[in-house]
């Protein structure tokens, strides 16, 4: 990866710890910012970089982890936003609190962390920005909040690109598949029995290099096991003719 100073939030395992490692691998400095904090400094130690405790879900954790990175590096050249939660309900047994636990995690995250770091790539001349959705924002999921989260990050990729290039920040999203991480963990003897492949996250921090070293922007990238990344292109939808 070319990056030379990353933030990861939700770097303490899984997807976002995996990336950790292949950031650090390519001698970049690395902030790991997770809510985890034994494990995520556990990863940041073993990378070499620093942690920072912070709930995705709070706007003042965005903003004081890309603190943490500017006072002690000075730029923040890629924000990785990693993390991420399974649905809380759904349409049956819905409540108030469980949906909104489950956007503020997996969407509202998301924004908060680039409203942070959007001035400092700005004032330094550019970055990069990778968010990490779903193969369920392509597509759907039985969990229904969870896939209308997802969506709406590839939404707010393919919108705020074109937003951000005369800044010279790009933004893009990774889309992965089932993926052998924390998350569905209770699924995973059910899903391989079912003959179901799952992608080990480093498979998708490689997906991950591939994207960061990409020159594009506004891309969607389908990750799935044994497969290589690849942009997945917004629906052809013709304009309506003028009257």
């Amino acid at each position: 990866m070319t990056a030379e100073v990353a933030l990861v939030v939700g770097g303490a395992g899984g997807i976002g710890e995996a990336i950790v490692r292949r950031l650090a691998a390519g001698a970049g400095k690395v902030v790991v910012a997770d809510r985890d904090r034994d494990r995520g400094a556990a990863v940041a130690d073993a990378a070499g970089g620093l942690f920072v405790p912070v709930d995705a879900g709070i706007p003042e954790h965005s903003e004081r982890a890309v603190s943490v990175a500017l006072q002690e590096f000075g730029r923040v050249d890629t924000l990785v936003f990693a993390a991420g939660a399974a649905g809380r309900c759904g349409l049956d047994g819905f409540t108030a609190w469980q949906y909104r636990e489950t956007m503020r995690t997996n969407l509202d995250g998301a924004v908060y962390a680039i409203q942070a770091v959007l001035a400092p790539m700005r004032r330094q001349g550019g970055g990069s920005v990778l968010v990490t959705s779903s193969l369920a924002g392509l597509t759907g999921s039985p969990d229904v909040f969870y896939a209308a989260a997802k969506h709406a990050l590839v939404g707010l990729v393919r919108s705020a690109a074109s937003l951000l290039a005369a800044d010279h920040i790009r933004i893009n999203a990774l889309c992965p598949g089932l993926v052998d991480t924390p998350l569905l963990a209770g699924l995973r003897r059910s899903l391989l029995d079912h003959g179901l492949r799952l992608a080990d996250p480093d498979e998708i921090a490689t997906a991950a290099e591939t994207v960061l070293a990409d020159p594009g922007s506004g891309r969607a990238w389908l990750v799935q096991a044994g497969r290589p990344a690849e942009p997945v292109p917004p629906p052809d939808i013709p304009l309506a003719p003028e009257p």
